[in-house]
């Protein structure tokens, strides 16, 4: 088990700037990320713990679908053997290096016995996965994992199970002990799901409720029986093996009240009693779900029925809206509605996952070819400076592109330029690798001191080491210009300062302040990564005044303690 270490709105005016093509997901800047050296204590926290808070509230997390990411044996599919492998990439254990991502927290998809390539139906929750290796190969990465300070969530399948799981071969075929443990009934009611799909699927002469997929059956949580058993397959996977917690799939569908098919009552009472079983367990064990809804219905599971939730709209409605029109005000909306809808430590934020355009191919459907790369580089800067515990999914650092079908979303994790295999396999892959392998992969960035990946692990070890961007408060910045948006993250003494540009073109006419008062400090910050050719030094003094800010270029500055 690793260690668990644990404003006011102000009114903007807008010059209009270069208008830019509408992007799908997230238009972005350059990045040019500033700092001073750290703050004297001054009463500054510094750990969650001693801001009492969580200590998932800290922490960086990285999504991880083991079948693509590291390849052990040669047969094509990631397994834990590779993962633990890899380990080093995303952390080894030495503080004092920078070479490392700076993960401190993973998440996997599904490990379970399942038939399918993604594992959301499972068959065995005590098993894992074959092709992913034995109980005792995840053991082992589990180990290496807490050895290195990363804390390790699994993905729980709670909602339904796969339809050859003998629990539900069982209900099928009539078997008393399991007739009530999935929903079926004599005649289809004729409800359909909220997407319009059909969910009542027909076996024989009856018919059974699955919400997602006729191959994923959802299974009676309201059944006594049911529970105590998912209850029991919680308390196995972190007393008997050792996980940190539970991502919860699916978690507002868990209790459907006939056509009314999520985020109801019952679901989320029957999240909080599992929470509180899990507590019992144990303690410190967080209990992370997802709930695909506006921010106004997410912040209604925690805390209680669950720990920590995704921030769906942070990404999707807030970014990708003020990247698209060049207005700060989305982006600034979305900031304030994190910190002022959750308390401290319930938000996880995100660019995108496993069900997810991902970022690079996104930006590139609406971007020029030229302002793809810098902004996704801008997309990296917001989520690690905005309030919430970021996740990165896996691939995301140095560019992996995809879209659907789900298969091109969950391609190879590329750590070479070298097909077919690109590095994760020495077999042919599962699943063909990435067009853009040759250029974005792990080992050409490694060295190239301006790459995604290291601008990337500058970024990560920065918010490592900075109460302000961990846990701190929000204050929006009045920048005196519609297209420029700045907020104030504070933790005692330690203040970071980030100004973005959201439009295309280069902007003079802006100032910083707060309350009318303008910020002090700007001119002894000092550069800790850069990502404009013409832009100081690393370690040099910024000075006063910062001046022009280029297009979408997006600064984050450190100020002197008060």
């Amino acid at each position: 088990m690793p260690e668990r270490r644990a404003g006011p709105t102000l009114a903007i005016i807008r010059r209009p700037g270069e208008v830019m093509r509408r992007f799908v997901l997230l238009p972005a800047l350059l990045v040019l990320v500033l700092a001073l050296p750290a703050c004297g204590s001054g009463g500054t926290p510094g750990s969650a713990a001693e801001a009492g808070l969580p200590w998932w509230s800290e922490r960086v997390f990285y999504e991880i679908f083991v079948r693509s990411f590291k390849d052990a044996d040669g047969d094509g599919i990631g397994d834990f053997r590779g993962l633990t492998a890899s380990l080093d990439y995303l952390n080894d254990g030495d503080p004092a290096t920078t070479t490392d991502l700076g993960i401190t927290g993973i998440w996997l998809m599904p490990v379970f016995a399942s038939p399918s390539y993604h594992g959301y139906d499972v068959t065995d929750y005590r098993a894992v996965n074959p092709d992913y290796g034995t109980m005792e190969d995840f053991r082992a990465f589990l180990a290496a994992a807490h050895d290195r300070g990363i804390a390790v969530l699994i993905d729980l399948v709670l909602n339904h199970t796969s339809d050859e799981h003998p629990w539900f071969e069982a209900s099928a075929a009539g078997d008393p002990a399991y007739a009530d443990w999935y929903l079926w009934r004599e005649d289809s009611p004729g409800w359909r799901g909220p997407w319009n799909q059909q969910v009542w699927h027909r076996h024989e002469d009856r018919f059974y409720y699955a919400l997602f997929w006729e191959k994923m059956p959802d299974l009676n949580l309201e059944n006594p029986a049911v529970r105590d058993e998912l209850y029991d397959v919680a308390r196995y996977w972190l007393e008997e093996v050792g996980v940190d917690g539970f991502r919860i799939d699916a978690a507002k569908h868990l209790v459907e009240r006939g056509p009314v098919q999520e985020d109801t009552v019952a679901s989320r009472r029957w999240m909080a009693d599992f929470t509180r079983f899990v507590h019992g367990v144990d303690p410190t064990a967080l209990v992370l779900g997802e709930v695909w809804s506006p921010t106004a219905v997410t912040a209604r599971y925690v805390p209680g029925p669950l720990d920590l939730v995704f921030d769906f709209d942070f990404g999707r409605e807030g970014l990708s809206a003020a990247l698209q029109t060049g207005l700060a005000g989305p982006l600034i909306d979305v900031l304030e509605e994190l910190a002022g809808s959750y308390r401290p430590g319930r938000a996880a934020t995100f660019l995108t996952n496993h069900d997810m355009t991902r970022v690079w191919t996104a930006v590139a459907a609406g971007a020029p070819p030229e302002s793809v790369a810098p902004i996704v580089r801008l997309c990296a800067t917001v989520l690690l400076t905005a309030p919430g515990t970021p996740f990165l999914y896996y691939g995301e650092e140095v560019g992996l592109a995809g879209d659907k079908p789900d298969e091109r979303i969950r391609t190879p994790m590329p750590w070479t330029g070298e097909g077919p295999g690109v590095g994760f396999t020495s077999g042919t892959p599962w699943e063909e690798a990435d067009s853009g392998y040759t250029e974005r992969n792990v080992a050409v960035q490694d060295g190239d001191p301006e790459s995604l990946l290291n601008l990337y692990r500058r970024l990560i070890h920065f918010r490592n080491g900075s109460p302000a961007l961990r846990f701190g408060d929000l204050t929006t910045v009045e920048t005196g210009n519609e297209g420029v948006a700045a907020y104030l993250r504070s933790a005692g003494d330690d203040h970071v300062l980030v100004v973005v540009n959201l439009t295309g073109g280069a902007v003079a006419d802006y100032l910083l302040a707060v309350d009318g008062d303008a910020l002090r400090g700007l001119d002894r910050a000092v550069v800790v990564a850069g990502g404009l050719a013409a832009g100081p030094a690393a370690g040099s003094s910024v000075g006063a005044p910062l001046g022009a800010l280029p297009p979408f270029a997006a600064l984050v500055l450190q100020l002197p303690p008060e």
